[in-house]
């Protein structure tokens, strides 16, 4: 298995145009994944799961940033109500996720790509109509975003915008919902990075990928990330969903001749 891209000189420039597209979709309701796949395919490069993980990383890094706070309270208090909250949500996630891995591998081909942005645009439109806070977290909240998050591995299907609106439409408070949203994704991530270095060091698995470029690919979609993430806060509060949807469907369509 090789990453392969379409002409040296090209390399960088295309792994930086994946980390700002990364960074850009990653905490935006219009999955990261299902576009690196997408314009993996056009650029010529194989095994885009690779490099997903790591632009990923990339993100996670921006979430630390941001909730750095948060992420200390947790590992002081690692039997406070969040720290519970988040174990209850990764753990239905990783179950659903080993389940659903072979075909998760197989969805990386980006063949049911834009059934996936229907369905993140379909999810967006129901949230928009139907959300309503109760104005507080609570563990159901927790472990029906974890489902979702589990749900949402395949790309087109977007994990911040699934997890989100799982949460409203469950009946947590907006703000809750996205920060949430966004802190659990980091054992996830972590996992995968795992998961991905053991295969790559014990099954196998060969990588060729020009270094340079993706480590710039990784900075570029860790600072866009960062203002990502700020930018989904303060959509989530107004719930406003409208130009997002109308994006999924675009893409979706395009997709489609593609």
């Amino acid at each position: 298995m090789y990453i392969i891209l379409k002409g040296d000189k090209v390399e960088i420039l295309v792994l930086v145009v994946l980390g700002l597209v990364q960074g850009i979709c990653e905490f935006l309701p219009i999955s990261s994944s299902g576009h690196l796949v997408l314009l993996s395919s056009l650029f010529g490069v194989e095994d885009s799961l690779f490099v997903s993980i790591v632009l990923h990383v990339a993100t996670l890094l921006a979430v630390i940033i941001v909730f750095w706070k948060d992420i200390v309270f947790l590992l002081k208090h690692p039997l406070s109500k969040e720290s519970m909250n988040l174990a209850l949500a990764t753990i239905p996630t990783c179950i659903i996720v080993l389940i659903l891995m072979p075909l998760v591998k197989e969805s990386f081909g980006g063949g049911a790509l834009a059934v996936s942005f229907f369905i993140s645009a379909l999810l967006l439109i129901i949230t928009q109509k139907l959300s309503k806070s109760s104005g507080q977290f609570t563990k159901k909240n927790a472990i029906i975003m974890g489902i979702a998050q589990g749900l949402a591995v395949f790309p087109g299907i977007s994990r911040s915008g699934t997890t989100i609106c799982a949460g409203l439409l469950s009946g947590a408070e907006r703000k809750e919902s996205a920060k949430f949203s966004f802190l659990m994704s980091i054992p996830i991530i972590l996992l995968s990075l795992v998961m991905e270095i053991y295969e790559i060091s014990v099954g196998g698995v060969s990588v060729c990928v020009n270094t340079v470029g993706l480590l710039l690919g990784a900075i570029v979609a860790f600072t866009i990330g960062i203002l990502s993430i700020k930018l989904m806060l303060r959509l989530t509060e107004k719930a406003n969903f409208k130009w997002f949807i109308i994006y999924l469907i675009i893409i979706g369509i395009l997709t489609i001749f593609i």
